[in-house]
């Protein structure tokens, strides 16, 4: 992973408790920094348990601020503050049909299960198989079942589910897919980091009955998306 140092893989030590207060002083890190403002994100992050989506010999690292290896062609899970810096731009929020395009180790998906809450809809797509087994395998020990799992390119989305509210991509395109634009309800949201003048730029849409309204959020770096709009 360019630019990123993943530290090595080790045993893991820490019990239950410790996770429980390193998830705790994450959080309440992100809020000093200004990363938090919506209290059901806060919620998400503070229940679901980060170390289950991690691979074993890497779980003792799960909340320090570093993307780490998964199963798969270059998978990795994002950082601890990535999760934030993404919905809460989105304005994620309860009731919302959420489309996430890169499924990764599942954490990202119990968040916004955790956020959108009962009456609304979580659906993730990944295009290795291998990334998706290890993800479905981690939502199911930690209760997750109702989160819509699609192997594909998510580029293409899943018109099966749409419209969606919110739409997330968890991989760098060089321009956004105009399948994912049309699967967006007008008045919806969708964020991608986007490659563009030689860096990476988070960038949110709005979907308004006249068109698209853009916003640069500030620089990423993220895998490139695989699939028809790879970058």
């Amino acid at each position: 992973m360019p630019g990123w140092i993943i530290p090595p893989p080790r045993e893991p030590v820490k019990s239950r408790e410790a996770f429980r207060r390193e998830r705790q002083e994450k959080v309440a890190r992100l809020n000093r920094r200004g990363y938090l403002r919506s209290e059901r994100i806060k919620a998400a992050l503070l229940k679901v348990p980060r170390e289950d989506f991690i691979p074993f010999f890497y779980r003792d690292y799960a909340y320090e601020e570093v993307p780490l290896p998964l199963p798969g062609e270059e998978a990795t899970i994002s950082c601890p503050h990535s999760y934030p810096l993404f919905y809460e731009p989105l304005g994620l929020d309860r009731g919302h049909r959420f489309l996430e395009v890169g499924l990764g180790s599942g954490y990202g998906a119990a968040l916004a299960r955790e956020i959108v809450g009962e009456h609304g809809l979580v659906v993730s797509m990944e295009i290795d198989p291998l990334t998706l087994a290890f993800a479905g395998d981690n939502l199911k020990k930690t209760g997750y079942r109702d989160i819509v799992l699609v192997q594909g390119d998510g580029g293409l989305g899943y018109p099966d589910r749409a419209p969606y509210d919110r739409i997330c991509m968890t991989a760098a395109c060089k321009k956004i897919p105009p399948p994912l634009l049309d699967q967006l309800k007008t008045g919806g949201r969708l964020i991608a980091p986007v490659k563009e003048d030689g860096v990476q730029n988070l960038v949110l849409v709005e979907k308004t009955p006249e068109g698209t309204v853009r916003e640069v959020i500030c620089q990423v770096l993220y895998l490139s998306l695989r699939g028809r709009y790879g970058a």
